[in-house]
């Protein structure tokens, strides 16, 4: 399922940045509570909301969605 993946990616890249939910929320301009339910694949990410989050992992939609990693 795409909210799974989105989730697992942002997730690893945020752990890769020693980032906690809360200070990547923060950086992203967003609310924890939001953010952790989009890690987890319960929330459906919005357009917009995924930029600011992507932004704020230093990154690009490019970048975000061609790396492929096994999360386990």
């Amino acid at each position: 399922m795409i909210t799974v993946e989105i989730g697992k990616r942002i997730k690893y890249l945020r752990n890769n940045m020693n980032l906690s939910q809360e200070k990547l929320s923060l950086k992203a301009n967003i609310d924890r509570t939001y953010l952790a339910g989009v890690e987890s694949g319960k929330r459906n990410v919005s357009v917009i909301n995924l930029e600011k989050i992507i932004t704020a992992l230093d990154s690009n939609f490019r970048d975000f969605f061609s790396y492929t990693v096994d999360y386990k």
